[in-house]
């Protein structure tokens, strides 16, 4: 099971990183002016929706909102924002990851290489040159004895 999760881990580098400058982003440019406003238009009593409106309009894509929502008075509405989102790329990241283990141990092996047979090889394979069997195992041809080979598959003329 180890080896499974390595795999998908190693097959998910580059997602791990988009999602990292995606929670970068959507913290900037969504989180911070949407906590900003909802603290604003909730200072006078319930929510004002068009002061809310007003101000998240005010604090949308601003790189001054970062210092404003990390101050005492809106930092606690701006970490559970924080929270839901962290929760949320989790999930998802938690999704990707069990959608790219592997289905068997096999996948993603050639089908044509001799790597998989590591404890079969015989003795009498050459490494360098023959009749090719596969990506590195040779029949040396000039063997005394039977050189009979028996193809499975197929081959196809285009």
């Amino acid at each position: 099971m180890g080896n499974k999760i390595s795999y998908a881990l190693s097959k998910c580098k580059i997602i791990f990183i988009i999602v990292l400058v995606l929670w970068l982003l959507i913290s900037i440019v969504l989180i911070m002016p949407a906590s900003i406003a909802l603290v604003d238009s909730k200072s006078n009593g319930p929510l004002d929706t068009d002061l809310f409106a007003e101000s998240i309009g005010e604090n949308f894509g601003k790189f001054s909102s970062i210092g404003k929502a990390l101050s005492n008075e809106y930092r606690g509405t701006f970490m559970k924002g924080e929270m839901i989102l962290i929760l949320g790329l989790f999930a998802a990241g938690a999704i990707g990851i069990i959608k790219t283990l592997p289905k068997n141990e096999y996948s993603d092996i050639e089908h044509g290489s001799s790597d998989w047979a590591t404890g079969e090889k015989y003795s009498i394979l050459n490494k360098n040159k023959g009749i090719i069997l596969a990506e590195k195992h040779y029949l040396p041809v000039d063997k005394r004895g039977n050189v009979n080979v028996l193809v499975v598959g197929r081959f196809r003329f285009w």
